[in-house]
């Protein structure tokens, strides 16, 4: 077929500093994912976005170009609104399996489309997948109907959803390209709108164990995906939340899970309740149902049997003993005195080489491997005491784990104060 553009004349225009028209985004897009633009002309393209950016109509244009590339999915049959969350990843971030039963308890449905994990960051999917017999993968139809009866469903992305964000993900990915603001905004948003959701939270996270290292990038980020959700009409809020230190006790698969189940039995670490509880609060003022006491849900049961519902509804079994790893190795405190620094990204790359995580998307991943966190910054410590358990399946890995750990704590002085954000850093709407 006739070509309305040329590859080479969109790539220097953006090399060149000046904005892409509509109608250059769109075809781009569509030849790109039809095979009409090679790879190494999206990879151009990419890296021109990258070092000379996109305002705010051409992000616009192309986040819609990418819904465009696929199917959109249609909530409106629904008898209450969807609301939906989305962290940009973290080290121990399990708030997404405690918060979609949390807000399906105010009649809230949480039409939750998550990922699996790439590196130091975990990803939701594995996580659930060590629940025995638990499966992400739905149809639109059952989804739809699990969202009707139960209220909330966490599952993987169809392959019909944004396909032109998916070819141009695994590009940046080996390119280079991955930091673009503007390419990682249309990627998450894309998918999102697609998903159909009324309203939508995102967790932007900060620091170390994030993507965005500093509170700058991160506030432009998410600047750029409000806007992006504005403009298509989805009620979209973000907040910024700390992850210079790993979120709550637990980073690994079943690990997690375990942590989540104490979070939903009214109990859990202190951090990952709190931001539970502020997204939830979040989530449910965007889908019109303000005012409810989200935390009295998680104290009397209410999140909990919603939790058993849509763990059982996906075949899962909530009663189920979950994995564990077969070795253990203790990381003891060198000194008496007070944790000051607990870094998110070592925390995250021991895991990750324990065998929590993976470096290619095909690669598999342990259930029971992780960290075991026994204090936060902030608390008084005493020479060979617990720091950190480490649990895996195959000890030959502990070696390495434990050389990424290496100056990624501090102890200082008893007295000495951590010089740590606050968990909320900021909320941008």
């Amino acid at each position: 077929m006739s070509e309305s553009h040329d590859a080479v004349d969109v790539i220097t225009t953006k090399r060149d500093k000046r904005e892409l028209s509509d109608d250059q985004i769109r075809w781009v897009i569509d030849a790109y994912t039809r095979g009409a633009v090679a790879d190494e002309q999206m990879s151009a393209l990419a890296m021109a976005v990258l070092i000379n950016g996109m305002n705010r109509r051409e992000i616009a244009t192309w986040t819609a170009a990418m819904i465009a590339s696929g199917e959109r999915m249609d909530f409106s049959s629904l008898s209450r609104p969807t609301a939906d969350k989305h962290s940009t990843g973290g080290v121990g971030d399990k708030i997404t399996l405690p918060l979609a039963p949390l807000v399906a308890v105010f009649d809230v449905a949480v039409p939750q489309l998550s990922g699996r994990g790439l590196g130091h960051t975990g990803g939701t999917l594995d996580k659930l997948e060590s629940i025995p017999g638990w499966r992400a993968d739905l149809t639109n139809e059952a989804m739809l109907a699990q969202l009707d009866d139960v209220g909330a469903v966490i599952c993987a992305a169809g392959t019909g959803l944004a396909p032109a964000d998916k070819k141009l993900y695994a590009l940046r990915d080996v390119t280079g390209t991955v930091e673009a603001i503007p390419l990682i905004a249309s990627s998450i948003m894309s998918k999102k709108i697609a998903e159909g959701t009324g309203a939508l939270v995102l967790d932007v996270k900060v620091g170390s164990g994030a993507f965005m290292k500093n509170r700058e990038d991160a506030t432009e980020l998410a600047r750029t995906m409000v806007e992006l959700g504005t403009d298509a009409g989805v009620k979209t809020v973000a907040l910024l939340t700390n992850m210079q230190t790993p979120l709550g006790l637990t980073a690994g698969n079943a690990l997690e899970v375990r942590e989540s189940v104490e979070v939903l039995a009214g109990g859990g670490p202190e951090d990952v309740v709190e931001l539970t509880v502020a997204l939830a609060q979040e989530m449910l003022k965007a889908a019109g149902r303000d005012g409810d006491d989200v935390a009295a849900a998680l104290k009397d049961g209410r999140a909990m049997d919603a939790w058993r519902r849509m763990i059982a509804a996906q075949g899962g079994d909530p009663d189920a003993e979950l994995p564990v790893a077969k070795h253990t190795e203790e990381i003891l405190a060198p000194a008496d005195g007070v944790l000051t620094q607990l870094d998110a990204y070592a925390v995250g790359v021991a895991a990750w080489r324990l065998g929590a995580g993976r470096a290619r998307k095909e690669d598999p991943v342990q259930a029971g491997a992780g960290i075991e966190l026994h204090a936060k910054p902030g608390a008084v410590v005493r020479g060979g005491e617990k720091l950190m358990t480490l649990h895996t399946d195959t000890p030959d890995k502990f070696e390495r784990a434990k050389e990424a750990l290496e100056g990624g704590f501090t102890i200082a002085p008893e007295g000495s104060r951590p010089d740590l954000l606050p968990l909320l850093i900021d909320r941008i709407s």
